[in-house]
């Protein structure tokens, strides 16, 4: 079944001195989920924001909050995460060694779990563990930094990874350089929910932010194959949002 088009926009690319504002704007904007990457400064070379601002701005927003862990260890902080209002935690396969008891200590938590992938890791480490997770999430940028180019050799594994989800209820998200450019190649290749965090917030205000989200939306609906006709893909959209609460 063909999952319709979800636009999770990235907070690491908002204002950070009013946070709480720029998320309550993509929420108003047409965001259906809220992507926060979440980094360490050591299985990244960069430090973002932990638990706590998630749940300083968790009030801002009803819309599912996409909690991205690029941190190692992941365990030790799962809970945490998913007590400040994550609705979906996705862990790297790469950060840890058992990434089976990870995800099931994620679902134990009553969040839903989800892998990602960095460029150069192969799908085939996720075979093992499809009936365990909610979301594969492609990273199509290396790691660590905001605002960079989209890797296209990535385009090849999603288009594999939604071979091997088959019929699984699992959402296939793409992060990292996505653009108005290339959402329709990430969408035909198989992806379903994409994050952008430059290409959404580049604007200055909620009515620049909703320009943006609906052109991505509308460059990755142009993309899929077959092309979608159903006039009811808004009220589908608040439909699974809701269902991931």
């Amino acid at each position: 079944m063909t999952k319709e088009i979800m636009i999770a926009p990235s907070i690491l690319a908002a204002d950070f001195a009013r946070l709480g504002e720029e998320v309550a704007a993509i929420d108003a904007a047409g965001a259906d989920w809220i992507h926060c990457d979440v980094m360490d400064g050591h299985f990244v070379p960069n430090i973002s924001f932990g638990a706590d601002v998630i749940r300083a701005v968790r009030p801002y927003s009803k819309k599912p909050f996409d909690v991205h862990l690029m941190i190692a260890p992941t365990d030790p902080y799962l809970e945490a995460f998913a007590k400040a209002g994550a609705d979906i935690i996705t862990v790297h396969a790469e950060a840890g060694a058992h990434l089976d008891r990870s995800l099931q200590a994620i679902r134990s938590l009553g969040t839903k779990a989800g892998v990602s992938l960095c460029p150069s890791t192969p799908e085939a480490v996720i075979e093992y563990v499809l009936d365990r997770i909610d979301l594969v999430l492609v990273m199509t940028v290396n790691p660590g930094f905001g605002g960079q180019s989209f890797i296209a050799s990535q385009i090849d594994k999603i288009r594999r990874i939604r071979t091997m989800i088959g019929g699984r209820p699992i959402r296939l998200e793409v992060d990292g350089g996505v653009t108005c450019d290339n959402a329709a190649a990430v969408a035909a290749a198989g992806a379903d929910t994409l994050v952008a965090g430059s290409a959404v917030f580049r604007g200055k205000s909620a009515g620049e932010y909703a320009a943006n989200i609906a052109a991505i939306r509308i460059a990755a609906e142009t993309g899929r194959v077959p092309k979608l006709q159903d006039s009811s893909a808004p009220a589908k959209r608040a439909e699974e949002s809701a269902l991931i609460r």
